[in-house]
């Protein structure tokens, strides 16, 4: 495998990983402000 395609590999984990984990933060900042639990249940 060449170093670019490693690098591009790499590169497209990364995004997909900040994609994901961008979009559990703003879930998360949404669930605040409205008051709901993160995943659903209910933690108390």
């Amino acid at each position: 495998m060449t170093f670019t395609k490693k690098r591009l590999l790499i590169l497209l984990a990364v995004i997909v990983i900040a994609f994901v984990l961008g979009r559990l933060a703003v879930r998360g900042i949404l669930n605040l402000l409205v008051g709901g639990t993160m995943f659903g249940g209910n933690l108390l």
